[in-house]
C-alpha cells in the first residue's frame, strides 16, 4: 500500500487485492452451515405485519438546526431483512438542486448503512462503521481538507490533522469493519490527531469501494418536498465490513446481526460554507449530528440444518430459488426433513434427467417434457410466476422541447432527476430491444450502417435507444420526448446467459403479435425504423442467408458487428459491450443498484480486459432489465406495463397473475400441465391477465429409487415432503423464513389439489402398473388481494385425490383474479439455436462469473450452462 498522501486525489487510490479481499469474504460468510442442536424460531402461519417504520427530525435532531426540519422518512422494511431492495420515502422536504458547480447540490438526502452502535449512546449509530465515500463526489466525501484558518468540531478532533500556517489539514473518519475487536483491521487515513503512514483509502478499501458500496450520495425531493428511492441492502455476504446479518446464537436460538440505516439530510449550504460539500464531509460531526437512524434486523445468513440431514437435489429453474431459500430452514429443521440442493441449470435438461427411474435430482419446470419417447413425469404445480422488465431511469430534461408548452417544460424541469415509475411496451418494442435495433445498443466506433447509422448528424431511421423511440413517446406521453436520456443500456436490456423458460416465455409473448413479427420480418414500423438486419427473421434480408428462428429459449447476439482492433486495444464485440447476467435475480440486482453493466476502460492486463464501469448513482440512473415478478418484489423495482393479447397495459400484480392463470389452457401432449398462450381466445378475453405469467411445476418419475438407500423410496417420500411444504405452509405470504416471499402468490386451491395427489403418488409405493396422475384446471383458483405478489395459506394433507380433468378456458370474459405469484419458468419447444455471434468469445468469463455469484446464494447452488 502507498503512504498517506497530502491530497484527496492521490488518497482515492485502491488495491485491486483490497477489493478482491473484500468480494471473497462476502462469498465465505453465505456458504452452508450445517449445526446440531441450533434452533430456528418458529413462524405462525398467518401473513406477516408490516415492519415499516416512520422517523422525523421532530423526534431525532434536537439541534435546533435541522437543513429539512419538517422532514419524515418511511422505510419500507426493517425486520426479516436479507440481500434485498427496500423503499425509503419522505414528506416534508424541499425541492432539491442536483449537484453541480461545485456544489453537492441542495435540500437533499444521503443514505447508508452501517454496523455499530456509537460507543457513548446505544441507542444511535457510530459513524466510524458505515460505507460512505466510495465515489469521492462532492458532498459525498469520507473526508474532508481543512485550510488554515479552518476549526474542525471537538467531536473531530481525534480525526483532524489540524492546518498549519502555510499547509492544508484534513479530517477523514476512520472505517472500522465488523465487528470492531480488532483495532488494527480500523482503515484510517488520521489517528489520534495524526497522519497514518502508509494509509489505506478507508472509503476504497478491502472492505467496500465504488463498484460494491450501497451508499446513495444524492437522494433528491420533487416540488411538493416528498420523494423516494430503493436501497439496497447488504448482509454479510455482500458486505463483510458491516456483517448485517452475521449469525449469532443466543440459548441455542440462532439470530442475525443487526444493522443501522442512516438518512443525512443536507440543505442548501454546509455550515462554513455557501455551499454543500466543500468544507463538510457527510460524516464530519457537524454534517452527521442531523441523520435519522432506523435500526435494521436482518435474517441470519448461510443455511443451518440439522447435522446428519440426508440431501436431495432440486434442478431446473432459478426461478424458484428464493421461495427455496424461504422453506429451506423449516424443511431441513423438521423432524426427518431433509436439507434441498439447488442445482442452476436447463428446465429441459432437469426435465429430462428427472424422466428417468434412477436417482435425479426433482425437476423444476414450468412445461412438459418435450420428448420422442414417453413422459413419464408426475407434475405437482407448486408456483405462479411472472417475467418482468424492470426499469431503473431518471429524468434528463432538454432545456428546450419544441410543441410543449412553456407550463408543461416547467413542470418537466421540477422533476429533473427524479426517477420515472411508469413505462408501457408493447411487442414490438420489446422486440426492438431483444434485436439490438437501436444504433446505441452496438459497440460505439463501430460501423452501424447496417442498422442505418452514419455520423451523430445522419443517424438513419432508427433511434438511438428506446427513450427516443416515437413509437414508445406516442404510448408513454410526451414528459418521455422532453429527454435527453443516452445509454446503451436503454438501447437494449440486461438479458440472462443461457437457454432458460423465461426466455421461451418472453420470446412467445413477442412472436405471438403481428407488429413484432412484422417488424422482425423487415417491415419498418409507422416511424421508419427497422430491425438489425442480424436479427431479422426474413432469410432474404440476414446476411446470414438463414432467418433468426424463434421464439427460441436463449437471448442471442446474433450481431458480429464490432468496433475495430487499434495498436492499444482489441477489437470490441457486442457480449463484451452489452455483456450477459448470470441469471434474472443478478439482473434485478443491477438493475436496483442502476448498474447497466457499461464496460469501462481497457486494462493490457495481465489478463488483458475492459474495466467495468462504476453504476450510475440516483438521478442519473438509467437502465432496463429482464427478471422475475419474485426478484422484482424482492429489489422493489419499477416494472413494465406490458400490453396484453386483450390490448390493455398490465403491470405483473397479484391480480393480473392469477388471472391469466385462470386463462391458462391445457398443454395438448401433457394432461398434467397448463400454460398461459398468448395467441390462445381465453388469453385474448383476459383483459387483466400480465401476458409473462407462468406456472412452475415440481416433476419426476413416481418409480424412481435408489438401490443404494435402506429404503429404495427415500428420495422420493423426500420430495414429496417439499411438495407438501410447499403448497401448504409454503404458501404462507411473508418476510420470516419459511414463508412465501413477495413476488409469489398462492397457487389456486385447483392447483393444490393436484399438487397434494401429485405428492402422494410420487411419494408412495414403487408402482407396479401404470399410475394415473392428476391434471390442473385452468379455471379454478382461490380468492385474493391486490397487493404485490404474495401467498396465502393452505393445507398440509397428504390424503390421495382423484385426478382433476384440465378443462380450456371457454368464456369470452375476463377470468376472475384467482391464484398466486411466484417466478418465471419454461415456455413452447424452440427451433434449433440460432448463430450466437459473438457469444462463444464470452462464455468463460461469463461462466467464471456465474459461479461467483452461485457461491453467493446461501443455499447450495450449482451453474450449469448449455454450450
Amino acid at each position: 500500500m502507498s503512504s498517506a498522501p497530502r491530497h484527496c486525489q492521490s488518497r482515492r487510490r485502491t488495491l485491486v487485492q483490497s477489493g478482491l479481499s473484500g468480494i471473497i469474504g462476502g462469498i465465505a460468510v453465505g456458504a452452508i452451515v450445517t449445526l446440531g442442536g441450533v434452533v430456528i424460531p418458529a413462524t405462525s402461519a398467518q401473513a406477516s405485519v408490516s415492519s415499516a417504520v416512520t422517523v422525523s427530525v421532530a423526534d431525532q435532531d434536537k439541534s435546533g438546526t435541522a437543513p429539512l426540519p419538517d422532514l419524515k422518512v418511511t422505510v419500507s422494511q426493517t425486520k426479516d431483512l436479507q440481500a434485498q431492495g427496500i423503499k425509503v420515502s419522505w414528506t416534508g422536504g424541499k425541492l432539491s438542486s442536483p449537484p453541480g458547480g461545485g456544489s453537492g447540490g441542495g435540500d437533499y438526502l444521503q443514505v447508508m448503512q452501517c454496523w455499530g452502535n456509537d460507543p457513548l449512546d446505544a441507542s444511535q449509530p457510530d459513524r466510524t462503521t458505515c460505507q460512505y465515500g466510495s465515489f469521492g463526489t462532492t458532498g459525498a466525501a469520507r473526508y474532508t481538507n481543512i485550510q488554515p484558518g479552518d476549526v474542525a468540531a471537538a467531536e473531530d478532533k481525534l480525526y483532524t490533522v489540524p492546518a498549519g500556517d502555510f499547509t492544508s489539514g484534513m479530517t477523514s473518519v476512520p472505517f472500522k469493519p465488523y465487528p470492531g475487536d480488532d483495532a488494527t483491521k480500523t482503515v484510517a487515513l488520521v489517528q489520534d490527531s495524526k497522519f497514518v503512514p502508509n494509509a489505506t483509502d478507508p472509503a476504497n478499501n478491502q472492505y467496500f469501494t465504488k463498484l460494491t458500496t450501497n451508499e446513495v450520495s444524492w437522494a433528491g425531493s420533487g416540488p411538493n418536498g416528498d420523494g423516494s428511492i430503493k436501497f439496497e441492502m447488504q448482509t454479510a455476504t455482500q458486505a463483510s465490513g458491516l456483517g448485517c446479518g452475521t449469525p449469532v446464537t443466543t440459548g441455542g436460538v440462532v439470530s442475525g446481526t443487526p444493522c443501522w440505516l442512516v438518512i443525512l439530510p443536507r440543505g442548501q449550504n454546509d455550515p462554513g460554507s455557501t455551499v454543500v460539500g466543500t468544507k463538510q464531509s457527510g460524516l464530519d460531526f457537524n454534517v452527521w449530528k442531523h441523520k435519522l437512524a432506523v435500526k435494521l434486523d436482518f435474517q441470519p445468513v448461510g443455511l443451518r440444518c440439522t447435522l446428519g440431514s440426508a440431501v436431495r437435489q432440486l434442478a431446473g429453474s432459478q426461478l424458484i430459488e428464493g421461495a427455496v431459500r424461504s422453506w429451506q430452514p423449516q424443511l431441513c429443521t423438521a423432524a426427518g426433513g431433509a436439507t434441498y440442493a439447488l442445482i442452476g441449470q436447463p428446465e429441459t435438461d432437469a426435465a429430462t434427467a428427472a424422466n428417468s427411474t434412477d436417482p435425479q435430482p426433482l425437476a423444476l419446470t414450468s412445461s412438459a417434457l418435450q420428448t420422442d419417447g414417453t413422459d413419464s413425469l408426475t407434475y405437482a404445480p407448486v408456483a405462479l410466476s411472472g417475467v418482468t422488465i424492470a426499469f431503473a431511469i431518471d429524468r434528463s430534461v432538454k432545456s428546450t422541447c419544441p410543441g410543449v408548452s412553456a407550463t408543461d417544460l416547467a413542470a418537466y424541469k421540477s422533476q429533473n432527476q427524479l426517477p420515472f415509475t411508469e413505462l408501457k411496451l408493447t411487442p414490438r418494442l420489446v422486440a426492438k430491444l431483444l434485436s439490438y435495433s437501436y444504433y446505441d445498443s452496438l459497440p460505439n466506433g463501430a460501423d452501424k450502417s447496417e442498422v442505418g447509422y452514419t455520423s451523430p448528424p445522419n443517424p438513419g431511421p432508427n433511434a438511438r435507444n428506446i427513450t427516443w423511440d416515437k413509437e414508445f413517446i406516442e404510448i408513454n406521453g410526451p414528459e418521455w420526448g422532453c429527454q435527453s436520456i443516452a445509454d446503451a443500456a436503454i438501447a437494449d436490456m440486461l438479458e440472462p446467459l443461457g437457454h432458460s423458460d423465461a426466455a421461451s416465455a418472453v420470446w412467445k409473448y413477442v412472436m405471438s403479435d403481428k407488429d413484432a413479427v412484422d417488424f422482425l420480418n423487415g417491415v419498418p414500423d409507422p416511424w421508419g425504423m427497422k430491425v438489425n438486419p442480424w436479427a431479422s427473421t426474413n432469410p432474404d434480408l440476414n446476411p446470414t442467408g438463414v432467418g433468426l428462428a424463434l421464439p427460441t429459449d436463449s437471448f442471442p447476439k446474433p450481431s458480429p458487428i464490432e468496433r475495430a482492433a487499434t495498436a492499444s486495444e482489441p477489437a470490441l464485440n457486442l457480449v463484451t459491450w452489452r455483456p450477459y447476467t448470470n441469471s434474472l435475480d443478478a439482473g434485478g440486482l443491477a438493475v436496483l443498484r442502476g448498474d447497466g453493466q457499461d464496460y469501462g476502460s481497457y486494462d493490457p492486463g495481465p489478463p488483458p480486459k475492459y474495466s467495468k464501469a462504476a453504476r450510475n448513482l440516483p438521478g442519473l440512473q438509467k437502465v432496463l432489465g429482464i427478471t422475475s415478478s419474485a426478484s422484482a418484489a424482492k429489489y422493489q423495482l419499477f416494472t413494465a406495463a406490458l400490453r396484453n393479447p386483450a390490448g390493455n397495459y398490465v403491470t405483473a400484480t397479484t391480480d393480473s397473475l392469477t388471472a391469466a392463470a385462470a386463462a391458462m389452457t391445457t398443454d395438448p401432449k401433457q394432461a398434467q400441465v397448463v400454460g398461459f398462450d398468448p395467441a390462445s381466445d381465453s388469453a385474448k378475453a383476459a383483459q387483466t391477465a400480465y401476458p409473462l405469467t407462468m406456472p412452475v411445476y415440481a416433476a419426476v418419475n413416481a418409480g424412481m429409487k435408489d438401490p443404494t438407500a435402506t429404503d429404495p423410496t427415500s428420495i422420493r417420500k423426500d420430495y414429496a415432503a417439499f411438495i407438501r411444504y410447499a403448497v401448504g405452509a409454503g404458501q404462507v405470504s411473508g418476510t420470516a423464513l419459511g414463508q412465501l416471499p413477495d413476488g409469489y402468490a398462492p397457487i389456486p386451491d385447483a392447483w393444490k389439489t393436484q399438487a397434494l395427489a401429485a405428492a402422494t403418488t410420487i411419494g408412495g409405493a414403487l408402482p407396479t402398473t401404470a399410475t394415473p396422475t392428476p391434471s390442473p384446471s385452468a379455471t379454478s383458483a382461490a380468492q385474493t388481494t391486490t397487493k404485490p405478489v404474495q401467498s396465502s395459506s393452505a393445507g398440509t394433507s397428504s390424503s390421495q385425490v382423484a385426478p382433476v380433468a384440465a378443462q380450456p378456458v371457454s368464456t369470452p370474459t375476463d377470468p376472475a383474479p384467482t391464484g398466486a405469484a411466484a417466478k418465471p419458468l419454461l415456455g413452447d419447444p424452440t427451433p434449433a439455436d440460432p448463430t450466437s455471434g459473438a457469444l462463444p468469445a464470452a462464455l468463460p468469463a461469463s461462466i467464471i462469473a456465474g459461479l461467483g455469484f452461485a457461491l453467493a446464494v446461501p443455499f447450495v447452488s450449482r451453474i450449469r450452462r448449455r454450450r
